[in-house]
């Protein structure tokens, strides 16, 4: 992967995703989900394959839809509530959300609120004053309603805000919204990605500074 020379770009807001932009919870998601399957009956449990970037409702309703989903989604969040012992936040994330002002960023996520601020206060980040939780939509990701919401919440077009991504769904549904999409290597390939505006190997050298007309951004892209 190849890095191409920064670029400069304007917008009004950040809409982030959470996991794979601002931290790393893949390994407890992945324990998590496997243990989960165990209790659930579900076939080959240990080696349970998590679709990245999917509402855990949907997962549920997928693999086991004849359960009660809302005792089902309560069972998997507890137990990625309890192990975050290995989350880390990703590189480039402190130093870009203390640049931004509060009302220029918030968080897109396919968590609920509860494990969404669970995970946040483990990884020692702000929570935005409004946030995007799977719980807060109709349909998730790859739909384009969450971004929608994110930007409404802002108080921005869709078209003024920069998601950032690392999934595909995630992408997607940026895209859909009318968004540009910031993507990620942190969790999927380039290939896998090209639907977004940019690629990036990860947050470390994004920076933004905001002026009376909205944010100017740096982007240290990749190919």
């Amino acid at each position: 992967m190849a890095t191409l020379a920064p670029i400069e770009i304007q917008a009004q807001a950040f809409l982030f995703d959470m996991d794979g932009v601002l931290i790393s919870s893949l390994g407890s998601a992945v324990r998590c989900w496997r243990r989960w399957a165990a209790m659930y009956g579900i076939p080959d449990a240990e080696n349970f394959d998590l679709p990245h970037g999917v509402p855990a409702r949907d997962i549920i309703r997928q693999v086991r839809p004849d359960v009660d989903a809302d005792e089902a989604l309560r069972v998997i969040e507890d137990l990625e509530i309890e192990d975050v012992s290995d989350l880390r936040v990703l590189p480039g994330v402190a130093d870009l959300l203390a640049s931004l002002p509060a009302e220029r960023w918030t968080i897109v996520t396919s968590c609920t609120r509860r494990l969404a601020d669970a995970r946040l206060q483990a990884a020692g980040l702000p929570l935005p004053k409004r946030m995007i939780t799977a719980d807060m939509v109709t349909r998730g990701k790859p739909d384009p309603e969450p971004y929608r919401r994110g930007a409404e919440v802002l108080g921005f077009a869709p078209e003024d805000c920069i998601v950032v991504e690392d999934a595909a769904s995630g992408v997607a549904a940026g895209a859909a919204a009318g968004c540009r999409v910031l993507a990620l290597l942190s969790s999927t390939p380039a290939d896998e990605l090209q639907a977004a505006t940019w690629i990036a190997e990860s947050l470390d050298g994004v920076t933004a500074h905001a002026s009376g007309t909205g944010l100017q951004i740096t982007l240290p892209l990749s190919t």
